[in-house]
């Protein structure tokens, strides 16, 4: 990763550096964690058989990421759902590498566009690689998220209690708030030849949802209380609704009682230059510029939690259904070439890439033997 400030003794007080291009896309550092990940297919399990990891060519996980649209839209849809779930928001606020920069004076929007790139990048070996290389980051990022323990979630709301981001709570709605976004984003933007984008069908739903059990389990998750339905994710949202309730003050440090969100934004326009709208261009992509829609994605509970009113939630549903011209744009090869090797990394690229190719050839090899049939 980029260092964009240095100290020296010359300058005592952090300088921060203009930041180029090749900052902006980075290499494999950004993303990668130990060893390079093997994609899924090029690897066989101890039958023989090629090793497809957690999911595969035939799961609907595959069909749903895989999709030109996921580039772009994924980001946003998973950050604007996590950014609600207060164990999350109390474990970044606590332990956020970003915001000891911040308290320290040296955060960017460079700093920002790295993190948002790299959070969702990290996760397509889980998704597009064999099972070694899903359990060899499953088990990267258990040790990292080990010690996010805190006994506050919400300074206004101490009843909440504490978190822990490896208990079964937090695993299972950091996979699910990852995952289920995935799929509204895809049913809301994602066109599928000519044809709108539209919901998929129940049975499939479902079974989105139950394949994602498996990534849940995976991380950590009791395999007993996973949801792995609609109807029964649907009751985990109802069962834990006051931690997706809006808040004015979970992002509240415990020692100083400042927003961290206010103290980042204050540190960031200190350490403004022009070669920061490198980082605000990306930014704005794949945050800024479709908060509106892609919130109008996501079920109204999403809405109403980010502060939203009953009015404002209904019109950026709307806002959602005009967003489409500009989707339709944003899911062309050309733009999606652009974009898949900054906000994916080049080890997500080829992964992307290489599932793509396996599931085309899935899908061709069941239409013959259905035609046979």
């Amino acid at each position: 990763m980029s260092t964009i400030y240095e100290i020296t003794e010359s300058h005592p007080e952090p300088v921060i550096k203009p930041i180029t291009d090749a900052d902006v896309k980075g290499d494999e550092r950004r993303w990668r964690r130990g060893k390079v990940p093997v994609a899924a297919g090029e690897s066989l399990k101890a039958d023989g058989t090629p090793d497809y990891g957690i999911f595969g060519p035939d799961t609907v996980v595959w069909e749903v990421f895989t999709h030109p649209a996921m580039v772009i839209f994924h980001h946003a849809a998973q950050k604007l759902a996590q950014d609600v779930y207060k164990p999350i928001q109390a474990a970044v606020r606590d332990y956020e590498p970003l915001n000891k920069k911040a308290r320290a004076g040296v955060f960017t929007l460079f700093d920002a566009m790295e993190r948002v790139t790299r959070g969702a990048g990290m996760h397509v070996p889980l998704w597009l690689g064999d099972t070694p290389t899903a359990e060899h980051m499953a088990a990267w990022l258990h040790r990292i998220h080990e010690p996010l323990k805190g006994d506050v979630i919400d300074p206004g709301e101490p009843e909440l209690g504490g978190y822990d981001a490896v208990s079964h709570r937090e695993t299972m709605w950091a996979v699910y708030t990852e995952m289920h976004p995935m799929l509204c984003a895809y049913e809301a933007f994602a066109f599928r030849g000519l044809r709108p984008p539209r919901r998929l069908s129940p049975e499939k739903r479902d079974r989105f949802i139950e394949e994602t059990s498996h990534y849940a389990i995976l991380h950590g998750a009791d395999p007993d209380r996973v949801p792995r339905t609609m109807a029964e994710l649907d009751a985990a949202y109802r069962h834990d609704a006051k931690l997706f309730e809006h808040s004015d003050t979970v992002q509240n440090q415990l020692d100083t009682g400042e927003s961290i969100l206010d103290l980042s934004a204050r540190v960031s326009k200190k350490n403004w230059d022009k070669t920061q709208t490198k980082a605000l261009k990306v930014i704005f992509l794949v945050i800024l510029g479709m908060e509106t829609p892609m919130l109008g994605a996501l079920p109204r509970e999403y809405r109403l939690a980010h502060g939203l009113s009953p009015a404002k939630a209904t019109w950026a549903a709307i806002a959602a259904k005009l967003f489409l011209p500009v989707a339709w744009v944003l899911q062309r090869r050309f733009v999606e070439r652009r974009w898949i090797r900054i906000l994916w990394g080049p080890d997500g690229m080829r992964l992307i890439d290489h599932a793509r190719r396996v599931r085309a050839e899935h899908l061709k090899a069941q239409e013959r033997i259905d035609t046979r049939a």
